[in-house]
């Protein structure tokens, strides 16, 4: 089974950086414009659009409010297993440790989305950053 772990430091008090991505129905606004184009809540899942047209259906498997750690799995699509995390750590008085954490299958897959995390984990820091300096 493939993993991916990335940890992204952002300039954002931790309880703001959670606040966000606990907002799991606008992750498309809030945390990855422009890598998600749509998002919208469908019961126990939320349903993602990608910039390139994929969509994916997510079941929300956890918010956990007191952990700070959202955890979804993506079901269908070209995986036949994908579980992902998304934890928020404080890292000083005004700034956060974001790790996000995706188990998948098959392996040969995992470059793919490996790409997408990357990619993700600089527009949400860069999202997050530019949100608190618009705000404060």
């Amino acid at each position: 089974m493939a993993s991916i772990t990335k940890e992204v430091w952002v300039n954002v008090r931790p309880e703001d950086v959670w606040a966000v991505v606990r907002d799991v129905g606008a992750a498309h606004v809030r945390l990855f414009p422009g890598i998600l184009t749509d998002c919208y809540l469908d019961g126990d899942a939320r349903v993602v659009t990608f910039a390139n047209g994929m969509v994916a259906r997510e079941l929300i498997v956890d918010v956990d409010d007191l952990q700070r750690r959202f955890v979804y799995a993506s079901v269908g699509g070209r995986t036949t297993h994908h579980n992902a995390s998304l934890q928020v750590f404080a890292d000083g008085e005004n700034s956060s440790r974001v790790v996000w954490i995706t188990d998948l299958l098959p392996n040969e897959i995992a470059p793919s989305i490996r790409d997408l995390v990357e990619r993700g984990s600089s527009i949400m820091k860069q999202t997050l950053e530019s949100a608190m300096k618009s705000q404060g």
